[in-house]
């Protein structure tokens, strides 16, 4: 039996959020503040990855960023803005990297379009992280064959990423490092849903019944 990773488990897991893309296929609508029961989205991320002890939340903010940060205004987060969004998630992904606090020994990297996820659903996946086998370095969900998200992975892996230069993001590290990557196998479709377009919207009501509405100053007219 393969020994999980005990003296690399993390006792401190920082996040961040990305939430600094234009939205292009939502009408240059933040999806994040699509709301699910009156909350905005990345609202209720927040809040599931607070409640399951991670800290700090570090949000990666670009396009929209000041209407966003109206709805994060009284949470627990460090904002990030990122000068030039339109480079790409990588960048964004970089920025949040290089703003980890000394103590993280940890990361978990979380989209702010993700509204099924849960506080439970991010708890199941960081003891996943802590029984890794030993030398996993990088776990990432994996729902009936196809990757899903939050990943988490150890500071080592960020200090890497933001070292290997513009281009290195988490699926560039992954494919460089199969056999430090575990692609933790759960039957939980949380993790494999998100809304990148209103088709997107209308496929999460039709097979969940979870409806998601924009608030009344983003609202089609």
């Amino acid at each position: 039996m393969t020994e999980p990773a005990s003296s690399s488990t993390p006792e401190h897991v920082a996040a961040v959020l990305l939430a600094a893309g234009a939205a292009t296929r939502m009408g240059r609508r933040p999806k994040c503040l699509l709301e699910l029961g009156g909350q905005a989205l990345i609202r209720r991320q927040v809040l599931a990855l607070a409640q399951a002890g991670v800290a700090p939340v570090l949000v990666v903010l670009g396009h929209h960023a000041e209407r966003i940060a109206r709805v994060l205004e009284d949470l627990p987060v460090c904002l990030v803005h990122h000068p030039a969004p339109d480079r790409g998630q990588t960048s964004s992904l970089h920025l949040g990297l290089q703003a980890l606090p000394d103590g993280a020994q940890a990361v978990l990297v979380a989209l702010a379009d993700q509204p099924l996820l849960t506080a439970q659903d991010i708890r199941d996946l960081l003891d996943a992280f802590v029984a890794r086998p030993a030398g996993t370095q990088l776990l990432r969900p994996v729902v009936d064959g196809l990757p899903g998200n939050p990943v988490v992975f150890t500071r080592a892996v960020a200090r890497a990423m933001v070292a290997g230069g513009p281009d290195m993001g988490g699926q560039q590290w992954q494919a460089a490092h199969p056999a430090q990557v575990l692609r933790w196998a759960t039957p939980n479709s949380h993790y494999r849903v998100d809304v990148d377009s209103m088709d997107d919207v209308a496929a999460l009501a039709a097979q969940t019944g979870v409806f998601l509405r924009w608030p009344g100053d983003l609202d089609e007219a």
